[in-house]
């Protein structure tokens, strides 16, 4: 009998993405002057000129964990690929300017195809105004490997982190929650009855903003040059890539606070509910735990809310609290519960 050279170690999985970054890098220590944040926030930061500071972060996507080809087109993933990147500049209150793209692909993908996915990562740079400066290319024996590394920049008056919230600060949302995932399931579904019967043709009419959302995301940078036009700087911010209940737990943990969070308050689309309906699923839980909504997360002082109030891009869905009072969730019949990180692991079991 093999032994198992694992036994008695510790899984990934026990850990969770955010907590393997945490064991793993929390006790680097940062040498040179010119790094002001290193880990644990949606990008580094690094020193730039008198007025401004540099911003970077880098995503890794991979096929069969991150993106199924099966219904995912390639130059949706390019386009997708690199608004997952974007969204993180846009949730420190910076500006993207840059990006640098790396991939690893098998043999049996052609010129062609990757010429499709390069026509995606294209128009992204086109409309949000990027510039691709370099990154990598070589072999894989496992599918398609996507890294993009977004550089950005921001007044260093303007840079919002996740660890500025106060108690009694108002916590805010853009857009509306919950479709993109709603689109993975109505994708995943279709495929299916595409496998038992590959002469169906799949109806996506009926939920072409859920799908949209999940194919075709937008990296929110209008929302931060509104609440520039606003004057309003968020106190923290992060951006919804992993679901609701999981990014707010990270602006309460990196604050030091807790929160309520009032579910009648969660934005969502008609499409969601509806959908929600049909497949016999909570819409409330599909807001908390969905995740790719790539929305922003945000906290603002009361004196800013005359400045919100009313704008249909924003909705205020709870307040921060003391710490001790923890991360909780308010149901609509006034039941509170305590808020549990729900979305996207990397590692699950």
């Amino acid at each position: 009998m093999l032994e198992d050279k694992n036994e008695g170690k510790t899984s990934i999985s026990d850990l969770g993405e955010f907590g393997l970054i945490e064991h793993l890098t929390g006790h680097f220590k940062l040498y040179q002057n010119s790094s002001i944040k290193g880990v644990g926030d949606d990008a580094a930061v690094i020193s730039g000129d008198s007025k401004q500071l540099n911003v970077v972060t880098t995503d890794l996507l991979v096929e069969g964990v991150h993106f199924d080809l099966g219904y995912m087109p390639l130059k949706h993933l390019g386009y997708k690929a690199v608004m997952v990147n974007l969204s993180d500049v846009y949730a420190m209150n910076a500006e993207a300017a840059q990006i640098t793209v790396s991939i690893a692909v098998s043999n049996r993908f052609p010129v062609e195809a990757l010429e499709e996915l390069y026509a995606g990562i294209k128009t992204a740079c086109d409309l949000y105004r990027i510039d691709l400066i370099g990154g990598d290319t070589t072999s894989s024996r496992s599918g398609l490997i996507i890294s993009i590394t977004a550089l950005g920049r921001a007044n260093k008056n303007e840079l919002v982190y996740r660890s500025g919230a106060k108690e009694s600060d108002l916590l805010v949302v853009s857009g509306d929650i919950g479709a993109a995932y709603l689109g993975l399931q109505v994708l995943e579904r279709e495929r299916q009855v595409f496998q038992v019967n590959p002469n169906a043709q799949p109806d996506l009419e009926p939920y072409s903003y859920l799908v949209e959302r999940q194919l075709k995301p937008e990296a929110r940078k209008d929302i931060v040059q509104l609440l520039k036009e606003l004057k309003v700087k968020p106190t923290s911010m992060i951006d919804i890539s992993d679901g609701l209940s999981s990014e707010i737990i990270h602006l309460c943990k990196a604050s030091n606070v807790g929160c309520q969070l009032f579910e009648d308050k969660i934005p969502l689309d008609p499409q969601v509910i509806s959908t929600c309906e049909e497949f016999n699923l909570d819409s409330t839980t599909i807001a908390l735990s969905g995740g790719e909504d790539y929305e922003l997360l945000f906290t603002i002082g009361i004196d800013d809310y005359p400045k919100i109030k009313g704008n249909p891009n924003l909705t205020v869905i709870g307040h921060m609290t003391q710490e001790k009072e923890g991360i909780h969730l308010v149901t609509r019949a006034d039941t509170k519960i305590p808020i549990i990180a729900r979305g996207w692991n990397s590692f699950p079991e």
